[in-house]
């Protein structure tokens, strides 16, 4: 790699060329081409992939002074914080799950960085701390990242995270004491943990210690190991082990009844795995491949002696639940419990010795209760239209918790009795707000190959659809994963400012099953941002805004959807905010998970794939000369899901192209990841620096709104 021209590596000497009143810091840039089947592709930016090299430190500090110098000079900057502050503050209450006779649930008081974990020895008594992350460090990065609880609710595993990393750490406390024993394990990942009934050990899943950066380096050949307690990592029992499978993962499961360990085995991302199992009494650790073809979804519900039941996508793709013995395993031999129907069948759960089946009807949710057999015995009468989650539980448990949310309505905590079939309010939070003062709604529109897609359309009652509204447009659109009413306080002050938030529900989601989903992904992946561009359109064409006062938002999988649209359709928006996103297509299997992600995007190496991944990639469409959209974007220096040199390389192509005097930035967190365990002072820093760049770009009055 040979530089074609050298800078400072401290300071980082402003660029001579100045973008209107800001001066974007130079970056060099270096004769990296790479061929790919003989097409030569220029990555001139590669060096901002050496993450931990003093030159990328440099970049980073001198592009956050620009950034941050830019956002902390907009006036109604501190107001938005103010607003943000004053609504974020109310007690958030987790759905409680139950372990014996004990109740364990998450509370944040208001402003706390990380919510805290506490136990109640019953519904009724008071709660007392349990775990309170808040504790493990000053500025809130260190999170707690999952709890495993044995049967008896005694003992409890958990996970913690550091600065936002996907690593792991786990530990073991007694709950009685609260004593936090000697047991940690490291390196893991992707992994819960699952304890056998005598309370002994768990099985949990890790890779190896990391020969290279720990952020950047690829994952591949995970362990399941078996650990004891009282002893130390290193003699944990090897449970399952691939070496000729690099790219498994694995997860393991004990079944209820403690007399199976359940083995999922996943390739990549893709809704498709394999299922094997071990007999735990017979004790010879000798592995059953139950479902070895990976050519479904198979989710373990629950078991009757050797009768398994699976949520499975076999022949359903909305999914249906199926009765497998493995006595005699053959599909033929199948019985099916729930089929197949028009809405799509999200999870099954099991619950007072009944399946709880929850569905997605336009991106709404709705429960369904069946018994055994597969009869159904009653829907579940939820609050409203919106979303409901949780309804957790053990076989023998007569009640269940779940809670419902929408966009202009907090989660509330409700009780279900399975018996009855009532919901009873367990918990409803305190926002300074009014629903009322609110309108949602359900749109549906034609994307560019003739599909209804749906749309959620939220504002302040009493909008005007002149035309003028500011409004920002969000949307994911990958990896199966739907996108359902969800409750933000950022959407409801950016509402109170008179902004219109729009959700739209894109081809490659699971909205509708495998067939959505399929539509968009792999070399169908243009299909979500036609829809994306077509809910855009749609918006000004029915009034609700013009380009000069659209933006658009999405994070992850969604950033890359942003990123690919300000490319291709820079005239249509007036803002754009891509966050953490797989920006550059071509090397995105290159580090840590990346590899998994090709069941969506493909192989670059892959010839008809590189075609179709270089011909929408953000990074390698970038246009020099051309007028792009204002643009924020957001990233963390310790993302080792999507590692930031995605966001870096965009970011430096977008300003050395871009030929506006409107503002191309990018803002990069400290001490923080993909987004999981980001403490609440930097998200409400964070989603006003993202409002306040929006109320500044769009030309937005608060209060009035006028130009």
């Amino acid at each position: 790699m040979k530089p074609t021209r050298l800078i400072p590596l401290i300071g980082f000497l402003l660029a001579a060329v100045a973008q209107g009143q800001l001066n974007y810091p130079e970056t060099r840039t270096v004769d990296q081409v790479d061929d790919y089947n003989g097409v030569k592709v220029a990555d001139p930016y590669r060096w901002l992939e050496d993450l931990d090299g003093a030159e990328t430190k440099a970049w980073v500090d001198a592009e956050n002074e620009v950034t941050f110098s830019y956002l902390h000079a907009i006036p109604q900057r501190q107001a938005i914080i103010d607003r943000l502050t004053k609504l974020w503050d109310y007690e958030k209450f987790g759905v409680p799950a139950r372990h014996g006779e004990r109740y364990f649930f998450g509370k944040n008081d208001g402003l706390q960085n990380q919510s805290v974990l506490y136990v109640a020895d019953t519904l009724d008594a008071k709660p007392r701390v349990l775990v309170d992350p808040n504790k493990w460090s000053k500025d809130g990065t260190v999170a707690l990242s999952g709890t495993f609880f044995t049967d008896d609710g005694k003992l409890m595993a958990y996970a913690v995270s550091s600065g936002g990393s996907d690593w792991r750490e786990l530990h073991v406390l007694d709950v009685d004491s609260g004593k936090v024993l000697d047991d940690k394990l490291k390196w893991v990942k992707f992994s819960g943990a699952s304890w056998t009934p005598d309370n002994k050990g768990f099985f949990y899943n890790r890779y190896d210690e990391p020969s290279g950066d720990v952020l950047e380096e690829a994952n591949f050949f995970p362990r399941l190991q078996y650990h004891v307690l009282g002893t130390p990592q290193s003699a944990d029992k090897l449970v399952y082990h691939r070496p000729d499978k690099k790219d498994w993962i694995f997860d393991g499961e004990v079944t209820d009844d403690g007399n199976y360990l359940i083995l999922t085995i996943a390739k990549g991302t893709e809704r498709k795995n394999g299922v094997f199992y071990q007999d735990l009494q017979a004790g010879d650790g000798k592995t059953i491949e139950l479902l070895k073809d990976f050519d479904a979804q198979y989710v373990f519900v629950g078991n009757e002696g050797p009768v398994f039941w699976f949520f499975t996508s076999n022949a359903a793709p909305r999914g249906r639940l199926v009765a497998i013995d493995t006595r005699h395993p053959a599909p033929a031999n199948w019985t099916e419990l729930i089929p197949e129907s028009s809405d799509t069948l999200q999870g099954v759960g099991v619950v007072n010795n009944m399946f709880v089946a929850s569905y997605l009807h336009d991106a709404r949710t709705k429960v369904r209760i069946f018994d055994l057999a597969g009869k159904l015995v009653r829907d579940v009468k939820l609050p409203g239209i919106g979303s409901a989650g949780g309804f957790g539980g053990k076989r023998e448990y007569t009640e269940t918790f779940y809670s419902f949310f929408s966009f202009n309505e907090p989660p509330s905590i409700y009780r279900y009795d399975m018996t009855t079939g009532q919901s009873t309010l367990f918990r409803r939070p305190k926002v300074d707000i009014d629903p009322a003062d609110f309108e949602v709604k359900q749109i549906f529109y034609q994307s560019k190959d003739g599909t209804r897609i749906p749309m959620f359309i939220c504002h302040k009652k009493g909008l005007k659809l002149n035309g003028n509204n500011p409004t920002l447009l969000y949307g994911y659109c990958g990896f199966n994963i739907s996108l359902t009413p969800r409750f933000s306080i950022s959407n409801i002050v950016w509402m109170e400012m008179g902004g219109v938030y729009a959700q739209a529900n894109l081809h490659g989601g699971g909205e509708y099953g495998k067939a959505w989903h399929d539509a968009g992904k792999l070399e169908n992946k243009q299909n979500v941002f036609d829809d994306f561009i077509a809910a855009g359109e749609t918006l000004i064409a029915q009034r609700y805004t013009r380009p000069e006062r659209l933006a658009i938002a999405g994070g992850s999988n969604g950033g890359l959807l942003v990123g690919a649209c300000l490319t291709q359709r820079p005239d249509l928006f007036g803002a754009a905010l891509p966050a953490v996103g797989v920006l550059d297509m071509l090397r995105f299997n290159k580090f840590t998970i990346g590899w998994a992600w090709m069941s969506d995007y493909g192989d670059p190496a892959d010839p008809q794939m590189f075609k179709v991944l270089r011909a929408y990639s953000p990074y390698h469409n970038i246009k020099p000369g051309t007028h792009y959209p204002s643009t924020l974007i957001t990233t963390g220096d310790h993302d080792d899901r999507v590692v930031p040199s995605h966001s870096f390389k965009f970011a430096a192509a977008l300003q050395a192209a871009h030929s506006g005097s409107n503002p191309v930035l990018i803002r990069i967190e400290t001490r923080a990841g993909h987004g999981a365990g980001k403490p609440t002072a930097k998200i409400i820093e964070e989603q006003a620096d993202r409002w306040a760049f929006l109320v500044k770009e769009l030309g937005i009055r608060i209060g009035t709104f006028e130009d």
